[in-house]
């Protein structure tokens, strides 16, 4: 058995609380995760050993906050966590995995396609600006897992959700600092206060740690401002070169 393929025994009472009946979808997932995933690049050899309390569970708790139904984006999906895990852990979720790299893609699909998760995860090529008008129109939830700085990750997935819904964002320590510091461009995004949530108290420590942030309103993207005029042929300096001045030579 590969070593990771099995929740070590002081998380096993953890694992089976949290993906319940499932637990043998999520074992399957972490031996791909800890095989293939390992040999793709898509985690690193040190992280096996701890793929399910870092990875599995820690992504898998932030389910509580996701109301039953929803339709989910996860966007910069990678190795599919958090996606394929809440996939896993809440069957009644349809799924989108959004992620730009052809061989994370690969994976993915293979992956969903393993453990039987066809019918409500489906697999998007691409960066979050590029399929803001694709499907699914407006999820309820949008999911990322710390791809960005706060003000850039209110900018990419907030456009994903429809007004109402909301980004859930897996941060670490610097979380309130971020909210600190990006409150305001949150806002300018069309992005309510953020909210720092901690989820899994109890289960695992330190317990995960998500930004919440609801959508208030849409946002049009500014258009570039267009191109300053061109200077006329034979003339230096622009339209009034030449009047009034010094000509050379």
């Amino acid at each position: 058995m590969p070593v990771g393929a099995e929740p070590p025994s002081e998380f096993a009472a953890v694992a089976a609380s949290v993906f319940g009946e499932r637990l043998g979808l999520a074992r399957d997932f972490a031996r791909l995760l800890v095989t293939d995933g390992v040999v793709r690049g898509l985690i690193g050899p040190r992280e096996a050993p701890r793929i399910w309390e870092r990875h599995l569970i820690n992504c898998a708790v932030i389910a509580e906050m996701i109301p039953k139904g929803a339709s989910v984006v996860d966007v910069g999906s990678g190795a599919g966590l958090p996606g394929i895990v809440l996939a896993v852990a809440r069957p009644d979720l349809s799924i989108t995995l959004v992620e730009p790299l052809a061989r994370r893609t690969t994976f993915l699909t293979e992956a969903v396609t393993a453990l039987g998760l066809d019918a409500t995860v489906q697999v998007v090529r691409g960066r979050a600006e590029d399929v803001v008008d694709g499907p699914p129109a407006g999820a309820d939830v949008v999911t990322a897992r710390a791809v960005a700085a706060l003000d850039r990750l209110a900018g990419w997935c907030l456009p994903l959700a429809h007004v109402g819904g909301r980004l859930l964002a897996l941060k670490g320590a610097s979380a309130a600092d971020e909210v600190t510091e990006h409150r305001a461009a949150v806002a300018e995004l069309g992005g309510s206060e953020p909210v720092v949530h901690t989820c899994g108290e109890g289960l695992i420590d330190p317990p995960a740690t998500v930004v919440e942030i609801v959508k208030v309103r849409d946002v049009v993207p500014s258009r570039p401002k267009p191109p300053t005029r061109a200077a006329r042929p034979g003339r230096r300096g622009g339209r009034d070169s030449g009047r009034g001045g010094t000509r050379r030579g």
